[in-house]
């Protein structure tokens, strides 16, 4: 009450906040006459004045205003556009490094020019994140245009598709026709001169798969993002930050695996009955008989008691389990990681909705925006498990070789800000997770949208029914329809009832993406009924009429100005009858987990003061009303006395259902958080051995690394035999002598040199080790020359660090994928996981260490065409790029037994028993020495 009471007399922290910008707006527009009154030459000049500034002190803030007016003025000269008041508060926000939340049509790509000039004149670089690669090029190419009056360079990275990156990097060239390749005015160039530009356009994923492939490259000169991560302005933020921060990015590479065992599998899964959830005796929630259950909430598959013998008794008859074996068997791990995959394919993925099946591929289906991902991949033997399901061709399981998640790809950045039509409701999660404010900008014209109240039928075919109905009435009246489904089976459902009621209408899913801006662009014409998958279509504007820019542009680049006319008449009469008949109807055909989802759905229509009306259709089968609110939403139902055919709409129906997405919503933003606390742990490691590699890269040499190294390791080896401040008696010489032979491949006569010199002790026997293991080095470095000898100790240094870091990887993943069942000894999950990956980290260091002086110490000089210089090409064709699915942590013990083996990967690491004894700690034995020069040296 008390803070109600305070907005009143203040306002909102929102409010408060714009009206502070308006008072910069106000010298902005103060600015203005005296910008419009430059030459063009002039204007352009300004950016050179404006750097030069910059050198001399002046902050980036003193020159917001004018930088401001100078691309206000470019845009109406260039572009025909002048920013609106609401826009110049919306690049304030942007600059801010906060997010700015604009409804649809209130031209966000228009704002992003003003924080990206700004921000682009220290010349660090300003990176421009959309949701796909049409996107990226469409807003480069048409704010291209502004950037280059006023003397920026920018460039475009898109998806390669496996040609390599260079394939897909452009720079805005306004001569460039695209004849040559490339496409109008973006000019084929190398990533590295596309990351070169003073702004690049890219996609989230392009941008974070460059970041990984930087720290996988073998020279300094390989890498392509030279200017670092400086200022990124991230479009459609929510859908990339909270929607996307599950899954996270990863390159794999082959690793041994067998499609025959996946196929052989699959044939099980068919003979098995799926257990129905039912209420036991006392209340409670059960499973009926069967042989798996599945939970959709946490879109995982279990088998039951009956079901785990079932499969056990089917695999020991195709001969691929002995008999009286148990799946639970270490040796047979594997197999049950195959069954679990299995499993989850045949119960949990659909075909046309969660993937598709394209060229004898599977490809995935983006659960938010509808879209498919070719080239991604499903880890953990789902996707093979899908392939065999799908009878297509099985493709190698992969290893992972470098992996980040959106969450700390985005956090690396100095300044980071994005742009919405929908982040109110998930401010909360934005301040928590990355410390980014939403800003609410008011629009420039009123919204006047009929949002009408949900409409809740008992079954499915009465909701399509009467989704129908609604359909044909607007195309009576010439009022145009956007049908939003979730899914491309829903859509290909709603498609088919109107080919029956012979209704002409576009599909827009993941099937047909290629044409998605097109359809977009047409989708506001009188009776146009559109169907698209979920935000399919996001980013371009749904114009009342259709789009008379895209119709000017297919008439070339010099089009005839009658024809243009022509076409704007035209569309004016359009846009009059859709007016008049009230404006876009938008339908939805069920809601979506998140209310945000929804609201994006609504956004289509009502931009800039259009008229519009939105309406969701219901039904008791629905997902989110089966999982989560059948039985308030019935109960409901029954009291008003609903019957078949009938539709309720009511405030109490309304309630249930937000209550019903609030709980989806907190309990996504639970995994994400969980996800990212467990993810923090390898993002220290990864910050640790990225630095390591950077600094390796950029030194010319790392002689002196590499001594330091041998000696640090050495040292260690010897303590293990000669301990410390001990007694001659208890030396270990034999055992000395054969482990520096074992390990390094040098073999010294060691007892020879104490029976003859009886001066010599630990200290003076330690030193002379190591001096004829450097003399040995120093004969090597004569014979082949100290810069191919550093060339080489260079890459040994960079192979052994990447081959022990894809190895800890996947260490670190088995230990994640299991960490759940401590709490079965009641510990905390989270803090056995934080202490065992910081063991498991040092172990890697000292690993990496013993390796690289143990390869370098046993080169053997041959000629000099027989040497080769390691360097390892990592083959685009041999990798793979996957936006992965993530299946969520579980801090609590499994519910069923059967869900503990899934934490088992099909390579197992080595996992100690008992706590590790620390090399510096006290040893175990009493003795009061350290553990390495006791009882570690036995080990």
């Amino acid at each position: 009450m008390v803070s109600n009471i305070l907005r009143k007399v203040f306002g909102s922290r929102n409010e408060r906040l714009i009206k502070q910008m308006s008072k910069t707006v106000a010298k902005i527009n103060q600015l203005e006459p005296s910008f419009q009154a430059l030459s063009d030459e002039e204007l352009q000049a300004k950016t050179a004045e404006f750097r030069q500034r910059l050198e001399q002190g002046e902050s980036l803030d003193a020159l917001l205003p004018e930088a401001f007016a100078a691309v206000r003025e470019a845009g109406r000269r260039v572009l025909g556009m002048r920013h609106f008041d609401v826009q110049l508060i919306g690049g304030m926000v942007l600059n801010d490094g906060k997010i700015a939340e604009m409804r649809t049509g209130e031209g966000k790509t228009l704002v992003a020019t003003l924080a990206a000039y700004l921000n682009a004149l220290p010349g660090k670089g300003v990176h421009v994140v959309t949701v796909n690669d049409y996107l990226a090029r469409r807003d480069a190419e048409w704010m291209g245009r502004l950037y280059h009056f006023l003397g920026l360079s920018v460039g475009v990275i898109n998806g390669s598709g496996g040609e390599g990156p260079d394939s897909s990097s452009y720079l805005f060239d306004p001569q460039h026709d695209g004849s040559s390749g490339g496409y109008r005015h973006l000019r084929n160039v190398t990533r590295q001169e596309a990351y070169g530009a003073d702004i690049t356009y890219g996609t989230n994923n392009e941008f974070g798969f460059d970041y990984l492939r930087d720290n996988m490259a073998f020279a300094a000169d390989q890498r392509v993002q030279q200017k670092g991560r400086n200022f990124a302005i991230v479009d459609e933020v929510d859908s990339i930050l909270i929607d996307e921060a599950r899954t996270p990015l990863i390159i794999s590479g082959p690793a041994e695996g067998s499609s025959e065992l996946y196929k052989a599998v699959d044939t099980i899964i068919p003979h098995l009955t799926r257990q129905e959830p039912i209420v036991d005796e006392e209340g409670r929630p059960d499973f009926g008989p069967g042989d798996y259950s599945v939970d959709e909430k946490a879109r995982q598959a279990y088998l039951s008691d009956e079901g785990h013998e079932k499969v056990e008794r089917m695999l020991t008859e195709m001969g691929l389990l002995e008999e009286g074996a148990s799946l639970y068997d270490t040796a047979n791990i594997s197999l049950m990681h195959h069954v679990n995959a299995a499993l989850r394919a045949h119960s949990l993925f659909q075909k046309d909705v969660d993937y598709i099946v394209k060229n004898g591929q599977i490809v995935i289906v983006d659960e938010f925006t509808g879209r498919t991902m070719p080239g991604r991949r499903w880890s953990d033997g789902l996707h093979q498990a899908i392939e065999a399901k799908e009878g297509v061709e099985i493709q190698q399981e992969n290893q992972t070789l470098a992996s980040i998640t959106f969450q700390n790809y985005f956090r690396l950045y100095g300044k980071l800000s994005g742009m919405t039509g929908t982040a109110d409701t998930e401010a909360y999660e934005f301040q928590q997770i990355y410390g980014l404010e939403v800003v609410v900008i008011p629009t420039n014209v009123p919204m006047i949208r009929d949002d009408m109240g949900d409409l809740v039928y008992l079954t499915a075919d009465e909701k399509y029914t009467a989704i129908i109905e609604d359909i044909e009435d607007c195309v009576k009246r010439g009022q145009p329809v956007l049908v939003g489904t979730a899914s491309i089976e829903t859509s290909e459902l709603v498609s088919g009832l109107l080919n029956k009621k012979k209704i002409e209408h576009q599909v827009l899913n993941a099937k047909h993406h290629e044409k998605e801006a097109g359809i977009v662009a047409e989708a506001g014409r009188p009776g146009k009924v559109t169907i698209a998958t979920n935000m399919a279509g996001r980013g371009t504007d749904i114009v009342l009429g259709g789009n008379p820019d895209m119709e000017i542009a297919e008439l070339g680049n010099d089009p005839d100005p009658a024809a243009v006319e022509k076409i704007r008449e035209a569309w004016k009469k359009r846009h009059q009858q859709v007016v008049e008949a009230g404006g876009l109807r938008v339908i939805g055909t069920e809601r979506n987990e998140s209310r945000r989802i929804d609201n994006q759905l609504r956004g289509r229509s009502g931009r800039q003061g259009d008229p519009g009306s939105t309406r969701f259709y219901l039904s008791l089968e629905d997902k989110l009303m089966r999982i989560f609110a059948s039985d308030r939403v019935s109960a409901i139902m029954q009291k008003l006395g609903m019957t078949e055919g009938e539709a309720i709409e009511h405030p109490w129906v309304t309630k249930a259902i937000a209550n019903a997405q609030k709980k989806v919503e907190g309990h996504n933003f639970d995994i994400r958080k969980q996800l990212l606390e467990y993810d923090d742990v390898a993002n220290d490691q990864r910050k640790v051995v990225y630095q390591q590699r950077d600094e390796l890269m950029n030194v010319d040499e790392i002689a002196d690394t590499i001594r330091d190294l041998r000696r640090d390791v050495v040292n260690d080896l010897i303590s293990e035999y000669i301990p410390p401040d001990s007694l001659d008696e208890q030396w270990d010489i034999p055992g000395l002598t054969k482990a520096l032979e074992d390990r390094f491949g040098v073999s010294y006569p060691i007892q020879q040199w104490l029976d003859e010199d009886d001066s010599l002790h630990e200290e003076t026997l330690r030193a002379r080790i190591i001096k004829e293991m450097e003399d040995q080095y120093a004969e090597i470095e004569e014979l082949v020359g100290s810069e191919s000898l550093r060339h080489y100790e260079k890459a040994v240094m960079l192979q052994t660090l990447d081959s022990h870091w894809k190895e800890h990887l996947a260490a670190m993943d088995y230990l994640r994928q299991g960490i759940h069942l401590r709490g079965y000894a009641q510990k905390n999950p989270k803090q056995e996981y934080k202490r065992e990956a910081f063991e498991m980290f040092e172990a890697l260091l000292e690993n990496i260490k013993r390796d690289v002086v143990a390869t370098l110490t046993r080169i053997r000089v041959q000629t000099e065409e027989e040497m080769a210089i390691p360097a390892q090409e990592q083959h685009a064709e041999e990798l793979q790029y996957r936006h992965d699915e993530f299946s969520g942590y579980d801090d609590e013990a499994p519910e069923t037994p059967d869900a503990a083996a899934e934490a088992e990967a099909a390579h197992r690491p080595f996992v100690r028993e008992g706590r590790k004894v620390g090399r510096n700690e006290p040893c175990p034995c009493g003795s009061g020495k350290k553990y390495k020069q006791c009882h570690g040296r036995l080990t």
